[in-house]
């Protein structure tokens, strides 16, 4: 996390969007000619608007997508003053009329996000954990991969943007986009089948490490300020037990929250069955499984044991590669 989870790479990147000059002969800001290419694209035939269209998304061109968008960022949004509290401001001299700095892009942005599986060849099985090098590594699979299946789409669209002049290649593409990518900071995943084993924080043991110090050098201080000036029968000086203690207590707190943080960084585990063409073969089995389960009302039991031999074989369910449903569409043929 927070890229990675779920042996899934989110990924998220920013290209600035060249910016227009007076030289530029074209009518038409680069941010404009972003805009343009992005509604030519063709969408997935996934809504009933689309479902009959002739031509399919270009993402749907490879079998790692299972969610892609681009749009174009112009500007952050505004949300208001920084509140204080009116005390504090009236003690500083604030006048609360007065305009405050607000956060602007010093250029449009064009933003790709996606939801791929963490792999760097078709069929790798989805990893539990990969070190940054790792994720660099599947990021610039996936970019190679997009690269070498809508090479003309990527074009059109970051022909626009700064730095991609040179861009030639798969390898300088994938360069050019880890250029821009950024840290996914709120993943989301839905595939489970059942939940995994999270990586709960053990509260008791957390609490027990930090407070048996503190409750150490606060009795030990106590015995000092009563006039005791050494602990019973250990004979230690009660002055250096209670800073020996609070001590303690600071290492121990410090390494409390940097395990806590830790423990949230970490990947959960992939889901059984969480790869794309998994997914894929799901959907392509539940549609064919309801079609079978309408045509055979009122079999024989000797037709029917006939006729689901017959799907089995028809369906190969333990082939992911087919048949199965492709990606982009909402049914299977």
């Amino acid at each position: 996390m927070p890229d990675l989870d779920t042996g899934h790479i989110f990924l998220t990147t920013l290209a600035p969007i060249k910016p227009y000059t007076k030289s530029d002969k074209s009518p038409t800001s680069f941010e404009q000619k972003v805009r343009v290419a992005l509604a030519k694209l063709p969408t997935a035939l996934q809504s009933p608007a689309t479902v009959n269209a002739p031509r399919n998304s270009p993402f749907a061109r490879n079998k790692r997508n299972h969610l892609a968008r681009m749009f174009v960022l112009s500007d952050v949004v505004y949300n208001g003053r920084v509140g204080q509290n009116p005390i504090v401001g009236t003690i500083k001299g604030e006048d609360p009329i007065d305009p405050q700095k607000v956060d602007r892009l010093t250029t449009p942005y064009l933003v790709f996000c996606a939801d791929i599986d963490a792999i760097t060849k078709d069929g790798d099985p989805l990893p539990t954990s990969l070190s940054p090098a790792q994720q660099k590594e599947v990021r610039a699979a996936y970019a190679r991969e997009l690269w070498q299946t809508m090479e003309s789409e990527l074009r059109a669209i970051y022909s626009n943007c700064v730095g991609f002049d040179e861009v030639d290649s798969a390898d300088r593409f994938a360069a050019y986009l880890d250029k821009c990518h950024v840290e996914t900071t709120m993943p989301f995943h839905d595939y489970y089948l059942k939940l995994p084993r999270f990586h709960d924080l053990p509260f008791k043991g957390l609490i027990a490490a930090v407070a048996v110090p503190a409750v150490i050098a606060i009795l030990a201080l106590a015995a000092r300020i009563l006039g005791c000036l050494t602990v019973p029968v250990l004979g230690w000086s009660t002055l250096w037990t209670a800073v020996a203690a609070a001590a303690v207590t600071g290492l121990s707190f410090l390494l409390a929250v940097r395990f806590a943080l830790a423990n949230g960084a970490r990947p959960l585990a992939p889901g059984e069955f969480d790869d794309l063409p998994s997914v894929l073969k799901a959907l392509y089995v539940q549609q064919k499984f309801s079609d079978f389960f309408v045509e055979q009302q009122g079999a024989s039991a000797d037709d029917l044991y006939r006729e689901f031999g017959a799907f089995l074989e028809r369906t190969r369910l333990g082939d992911r590669s087919g048949p199965t449903q492709e990606p982009g569409v909402i049914r299977s043929p």
